[in-house]
């Protein structure tokens, strides 16, 4: 056998050169363009801009003449919102105020019947009011006073038809004091009706007005109770009046009567006399107070007075009401607003005083002064 061979060589791969990388492709660079110099920043340059900024400045005026417009428009439109419902409420103000002077010429009845009718009468007025009121649309800030105005409306209802209703109840008694207090109860309603109005409304609403900024708008008063016919000595009389003071009420009975104590001429306040010449100086605040007592033993109301100066075909006359008078009382009535009096002639100045029902001496209801009037100075 043949040794083995040692030497063995294995040549699996063919004898190559040796190799390096081969360099790739040469790059092109692509030659940038040269930079431009900015121009140095400075004013702008032709009319564009300014056509721009007048533009804006144009835009920017009219958006605040728009603002000013829309807020004058809505302060106008408050205030008048504000007016317009005043104007409603003075409308049933004064339709209750006068309600209330017919409840006093109504207590002047001399049969029970009548008082009752006419105060049921008086009563439904007032409901129409009641309904007028909760008919408003008052402004939004407004509404819990229009509701207070209600209430008051609403007592005014409820111490009328009160008061006719004890009336009627109380016809044929006679506890003249019992009957009164009742009489006076219902009647306390009207009173209460007054402070509603006042404190709650009024006041209130002035308040709320303030607040808003509303200027040149009032809230309208209202009142319906007088001291005369809210207590039970007030009352006690209009029973005696309407009892004939013993039996067989509706008839004329006891002593009923009024009588001028005197006149004075304002401002001065000089007593005028009936027997002799009155010089009066006529400033431009003239007035006559004239004092009227109830001379009688029962409460009366509803009494109109006159005064007249004489001026040849054109007579100055006045007249004024006095509510409601208790016995022994003296009330005053003033005339004002009289215009132009004669001067420098002698002229007469009369009073006259309407005779109140059962009225039997009516020689002192009027009186007649000569006056003359002179210039101030």
């Amino acid at each position: 056998m043949d040794p083995p061979d040692d030497d063995i060589e294995f040549d699996f791969f063919d004898d190559e050169p040796a190799t390096g990388e081969a360099p790739g492709p040469s790059r092109m660079r692509i030659p940038r363009p040269p930079r431009r110099e900015r121009p140095p920043m400075g004013p702008p340059r032709g009319t564009t801009p300014l056509l721009r900024l007048g533009t804006l400045v144009v835009v920017v005026i009219a958006l605040i003449l728009v603002f000013a417009l829309l807020i004058n428009s809505c302060g106008s439109s408050k205030q008048s919102a504000y007016a317009s419902y005043m104007s409603k409420v003075d409308t049933i103000a004064h339709t209750s105020t006068t309600d209330g002077t017919q409840v006093a010429n109504a207590l002047t009845g001399l049969k029970v019947t009548d008082v009752v009718t006419k105060l049921r009468g008086i009563a439904a007025t007032e409901r129409q009011n009641v309904q007028a009121a909760q008919n408003l649309v008052p402004p939004g800030p407004l509404r819990p006073e229009n509701a207070y105005l209600v209430e008051a409306l609403q007592l005014r209802v409820n111490g009328i038809d009160g008061l006719a209703t004890t009336f009627e109840r109380t016809a044929n008694s006679k506890n003249t004091s019992s009957d009164a207090t009742l009489l006076a109860e219902q009647a306390d309603r009207l009173l209460a009706s007054d402070v509603v109005w006042d404190d709650f409304f009024v006041s209130l609403t002035t308040q709320v007005m303030k607040n808003q900024g509303v200027t040149g708008v009032s809230p309208p008063e209202s009142h319906v109770a007088t001291s005369d016919l809210v207590t039970p000595h007030s009352m006690a009389l209009v029973l005696e009046r309407l009892r004939g003071a013993s039996t067989g009420g509706g008839k004329c009975s006891g002593l009923h009567g009024t009588n001028i104590v005197g006149v004075k001429a304002l401002p001065a306040g000089s007593t005028l006399s009936t027997g002799s010449l009155n010089t009066v100086t006529a400033s431009t605040d003239l007035a006559f107070t004239v004092t009227v007592q109830d001379s009688g033993n029962f409460l009366e109301a509803n009494i109109p007075v006159t005064l007249t100066i004489e001026k040849g075909s054109a007579p100055i006359a006045k007249t004024v009401s006095i509510q409601s008078i208790n016995p022994g009382e003296s009330k005053d009535v003033t005339f004002t607003g009289l215009g132009q009096v004669p001067f420098a002639t002698q002229t007469t100045v009369k009073v006259d005083v309407k005779p109140v029902p059962c009225e039997a001496n009516v020689s002192n209801n009027s009186a007649q002064y000569p006056v003359i009037f002179s210039l101030p100075g």
